[in-house]
């Protein structure tokens, strides 16, 4: 009987390409040696960024036909006409929120009897992600919050992130930063707000506190990062309570106009809830003191908080404007009185073989043991939007949106 767990690793399909890959050779040569029984087999790509070569070299086996693999391992999307039918995939789907242009890729899997594992909702007992692209997205969505100040005011000039190397090259781009005395905002508190944050202690930008942020004036660029405390609040009017947050959402309304009127460059790093609450409306954003004048929504939630963001920017053509009167998108950089928005929603494919690398070693320490140990933590099961194509209890209140109901 044959006992062996085959892991396919698919080329990315979706449009425009992105070259992460969820197991560099690095790392599925680790896996291989931690697990006897783990077999790995990589489909041939022309724009991964890691070459076919380096995989074989390893010896990795490269192939196009992955039918008979246990697992299909992707990183976005995968493209309708790919989907092999009765298969397990893993993958980030953006379905589990309804996100309407999803909607005929879950539709799609419903019919082919797939088993769809989705990397977002890959969670420990207490709900905590275990894997996530999300630091280097934090750090990409950041670097391009600068990129476009600067092409705004004319003061510097930063190439784009995916022109540099690595890491290390788009660091030390940085030097070439040369702020105004303006007030920038991080919303969030995690993996993605970290990364953020990482690029503008790099530079060296003052935190500050929510308060003073919200109340003081500076003669330098500040920095400052707030929780979901801060831009909402409980409808009862209760003391804000994070349980009763992460249970009840929609039982909070917005409190984060006050940012508004003091922040020039918001970069939204924030996991939201498709029930909670928008951050403001397109009304807010016509009052005479709305001072936002760049978005960097890193958390691309479509439709989503941040009325703003229309849709998916690309790494191609990373920015687009927003005029606030029309409510429609105008060209970047256009007009004084638009707002620049940046909504990437593939940020860590600008630093493919760095975000790669992390991804990787995260899924042999955190996720692939539990395949291989019958899911005894139910690390699986939490991630399993659809069983043979079916959904599973978790993810029930998905039925109307699957029967493209809503």
């Amino acid at each position: 009987m044959d006992t062996k767990f085959k892991i396919g690793v698919l080329k990315e399909t979706k449009n425009p390409p992105d070259k992460r890959v969820a197991l560099p050779p690095a790392q599925a040569l680790e896996l291989k040696r931690l697990f006897a029984n783990v077999e790995i087999y990589v489909q041939p790509s022309d724009i991964r960024c890691y070459k076919d070569s380096e995989y074989s070299s390893v010896g990795i086996t490269l192939k196009d036909d992955l039918s008979d693999c246990d697992l299909l391992l992707g990183v976005k999307e995968v493209k309708i006409p790919y989907l092999v039918p009765n298969k397990s995939y893993l993958f980030f789907a953006h379905v589990a929120k309804k996100q309407p242009h999803n909607l005929q890729l879950i539709q799609a899997i419903a019919q082919k009897g797939i088993t769809l594992l989705d990397h977002e909702y890959l969670t420990d007992r207490n709900g905590i992600r275990l894997v996530a692209f999300g630091h280097w997205a934090g750090v990409v969505g950041a670097y391009n919050a600068l990129r476009a100040r600067g092409i705004r005011t004319n003061r510097y000039y930063l190439p784009a992130a995916h022109q540099c190397h690595d890491y290390k090259e788009l660091i030390s781009e940085l030097r070439k930063v040369k702020l105004d005395p303006k007030k920038i905002l991080v919303t969030g508190g995690g993996r993605v707000a970290n990364g953020a944050m990482e690029i503008f202690k790099a530079i060296h930008l003052k935190e500050v506190n929510p308060e003073d942020f919200l109340t003081k004036e500076f003669n330098e660029p500040v920095i400052c990062r707030i929780d979901p405390w801060h831009y909402a609040k409980r409808k009862d009017e209760q003391p804000f309570d994070w349980d009763y947050w992460s249970k009840s959402p929609m039982e909070h309304e917005s409190s984060f106009l006050p940012f508004t009127k003091v922040t020039d460059v918001l970069v939204a790093c924030h996991y939201w809830d498709f029930r909670s609450p928008m951050f403001f409306t397109k009304e807010e954003m016509l009052l005479p003191d709305f001072k936002i004048s760049i978005i960097a929504d890193i958390s691309c939630d479509i439709p989503g908080p941040i009325p703003s963001t229309l849709r998916a920017s690309t790494i191609a053509n990373p920015f687009f404007d927003y005029n606030p009167s029309t409510e429609k998108e105008e060209a970047a950089f256009s007009g004084g009185k638009n707002i620049t928005v940046m909504s990437i929603d593939n940020l860590p494919g600008e630093l493919p073989r760095d975000a790669s690398e992390d991804f990787g070693k995260t899924l042999i320490e955190k996720i692939f043991p539990h395949f291989l140990c019958g899911d005894c933590e139910g690390v699986i099961e939490r991630a399993t939007i659809l069983k043979d194509g079916k959904l599973t209890e978790r993810y029930s209140y998905l039925k109307n949106y699957l029967e493209g109901k809503e």
